[in-house]
């Protein structure tokens, strides 16, 4: 059973206003692979193939993003910790069909 503390809304917030989701993410860059790797800390875990320099794993991580939840990338902005594991990123999309796909893979990988 799934403790409380790794319920997609720990992990999400819906922002009607600005028609966007505001995700907290674990990055964990330098992985074999892309994947969802489940919760850390309160935070959605990310392993991103791509290196933690020159901006690498951050774009790695938009685009990871934009094909998991089939958003433009364009659509998929880091609202805080460019340089740090742990992101806030924005995701500016029809909120109802995001929110669904996002909850879930948060439940599967939760689990």
């Amino acid at each position: 059973m799934a403790s409380s503390s790794d319920r997609p809304e720990n992990f999400l917030t819906h922002d009607p206003d600005r028609n966007r989701i505001v995700l907290n993410v674990h990055l964990q860059p330098g992985a074999k692979s892309n994947a969802i790797a489940g919760e850390h800390g309160g935070a959605l875990k990310i392993r991103i193939a791509a290196p933690a320099v020159d901006n690498k794993a951050n774009a790695a991580l938009v685009a990871f993003m934009s094909l998991w939840l089939g958003v433009p990338a364009s659509n998929i902005s880091i609202l805080s910790g460019l340089r740090s594991r742990r992101k806030r990123i924005a995701i500016v999309s029809a909120a109802s069909g995001v929110m669904a796909r996002l909850r879930s893979a948060i439940h599967d990988v939760s689990d």
